[in-house]
């Protein structure tokens, strides 16, 4: 269970994905969840990774267990959560706290009390009762050879309505030993200079480690938590991509991203700053939830430049429109493509392709023209760049890219008495020479499109079978004629080792469909290096 650590233990990075992240509404991890998302933290390098309350509840019982047996840490620390003892009752006799120790886990945090409302009304206890918890449990799991941090729940609201009070039980708590107090804004109600201040405050007069635990209600959780480390404090409590309770917690990603970069502190193993996109986005895969593209540093719009003024800048020199280079952060520089584009956009466009524009500014000068006439009709290529590398070879080559040319398609739906509905679409088309009809049922209209396409084409084209179609959106575009209004569709499609989108504008969602298809499955072939016919 111990992991070797090439840091000192001046400042923690502590995550708390699996215990409080947890608790955001759509998250439910099971066992195995957990244990794969220990395993990407463990791998970006966090000090200390909390994995739940053991004891409390059979999945988090299970999951130290097996944590023990099926992961050989390498960077993190595993915690367990626990609460102080009850009142009235000796810690070594106290069910829950031996319950911590059963855990195996060689550092544990306790919740306690820090507002004096919150003892009298939710504990039903006395103040000194309350301290004489915290000084008891954690002095008898010291005793025990566990490393002890204390969260003191609902800080900032308790320091506000009684800030002695608040005060002793960090006192009681450190000098009972634990290694760090960490103050909790559990309801996420400060702002940063407030926070600044009152850690400030606590710690000149306890002379306690201090930590931060913020949550994000004012959207202020990953500034106020560096607010708190410009105080003093030297343990930050995070969570991955910010999940949490109501709106999240502070976000693990942009703190450690400022702690390195912006604060020079070292936080994380030599080299896994650049992991942090990989894994900022795995863990999102594994609780299902996707990730979000405008997250600061990990975001893949977090680098995305869309106006051509920025992008005339970044031609010259990519810091000036970039607070960082996103390879710090393993993420890239992307250029979105639109009708704010100017040259530059579509020049760096180029090179990001792989596509040759050879200085020739009549040809960039003709691309520009073609893309904002074409988003005037509808069309999109900032979220289609594949349609968007099939118009710009167009150009560069002087006609479109074509491995088979359509001769006519047509899809129906029909209606039956009874209740049931078929599909079927019919494709006419010329590949190699030869001339290819193809019918086939799907279960639905673009569906039965998608396998006739299929169906005529995989002889001759063999990779086409990898493909599979994996994200499908349609947008209905503004219109002076309700039904009649103008429809842009949206294909994702994979060949099993990257995706790439498409885009087709029609009158109706099945012509606005069939060119997203067409392009797609155009797109798929260049990739796999076919050569089109002559």
């Amino acid at each position: 269970m111990t992991a070797p650590s090439e840091l000192d233990d001046s400042f923690h990075v502590f995550d708390t994905t699996l215990r409080d992240g947890a608790q955001r509404e759509g998250i439910n991890l099971t066992v195995a969840d957990k244990l794969a998302i220990a395993r990407h933290l463990d791998d970006f390098g966090v000090s200390f990774i909390e994995g739940g309350w053991p004891g409390a509840n059979p999945r988090d019982t299970e999951f130290f267990a097996r944590a023990r047996q099926e992961i050989d840490f390498r960077h993190a620390r595993l915690v367990a959560f626990g609460a102080t003892r009850r009142p009235g009752a000796r810690a070594a006799e106290d069910h829950q706290v031996r319950a911590l120790l059963e855990s195996g886990a060689e550092v544990i945090t306790l919740v306690a009390k820090s507002h004096d409302r919150h003892v009298e009304l939710a504990l039903r206890t006395t103040l000194d009762e309350n301290l004489a918890m915290v000084a008891d449990t954690v002095s008898h799991l010291k005793a025990e050879g566990r490393r002890v941090f204390v969260d003191c729940e609902h800080f900032f609201d308790g320091y506000r309505a009684n800030p002695e009070y608040a005060k002793a039980v960090v006192r009681t708590a450190s000098e009972a030993g634990a290694d760090v107090v960490i103050l909790c804004d559990t309801n996420g109600g400060m702002l940063p200079a407030q926070i600044q201040a009152v850690v400030a405050t606590v710690l000149a007069d306890t002379g306690a480690r201090l930590g931060i635990h913020a949550q994000d209600d004012t959207g202020c959780a990953v500034a106020n938590t560096l607010a708190a480390v410009d105080a003093g404090a030297t343990h930050v409590q995070c969570t991955a991509n910010g999940y949490g309770e109501r709106v999240g917690n502070a976000n693990l990603f942009p703190v450690v991203a400022a702690l390195e970069l912006k604060y020079g502190k070292r936080v994380l193993p030599e080299g896994r700053l650049r992991e942090m996109t990989r894994i900022s986005h795995a863990i999102a895969e594994v609780v299902n939830l996707t990730p979000s593209t405008h997250q600061p540093y990990v975001g893949v719009s977090a680098f995305a430049h869309k106006a051509g003024l920025h992008a005339s800048a970044i031609k010259v020199d990519p810091d000036l429109y970039q607070h960082i280079d996103p390879e710090l952060v393993g993420n890239t520089m992307r250029m979105l493509v639109s009708d704010m584009a100017g040259r530059a956009s579509i020049e760096l466009k180029g090179k990001e392709l792989g596509v040759d524009l050879g200085g020739d500014r009549e040809l960039v000068g003709r691309v520009v023209e073609r893309v904002k006439e074409r988003e005037l009709a509808g069309y999109t290529y900032e979220a289609a760049d594949a349609s968007f590398e099939l118009l710009l070879r167009a150009e560069a080559e002087g006609r479109p890219l074509k491995y088979f040319e359509v001769e006519s398609w047509r899809a129906i739906t029909e209606d039956r008495p009874d209740g049931s509905h078929a599909n079927e679409a019919t494709v006419k088309l010329w590949a190699k020479g030869e001339r290819i009809v193809a019918t086939a049922e799907g279960n639905g209209p673009v569906n039965a499109l998608d396998r006739s396409l299929r169906v005529a084409l995989e002889k001759l084209y063999p990779e086409l079978a990898k493909l599979d179609l994996v994200d499908y959106k349609v947008r209905i575009l503004e219109g002076v004629h309700g039904t009649q209004s103008t429809t842009r569709v949206l294909i994702s499609t994979s060949d099993g080792t990257g995706e790439w989108a498409t885009v087709g504008v029609g009158e109706n969602v099945i012509a606005a469909s069939w060119q997203a298809l067409e392009d797609a499955y155009t797109y798929g072939l260049l990739r796999a290096g076919v050569t089109p016919p002559a």
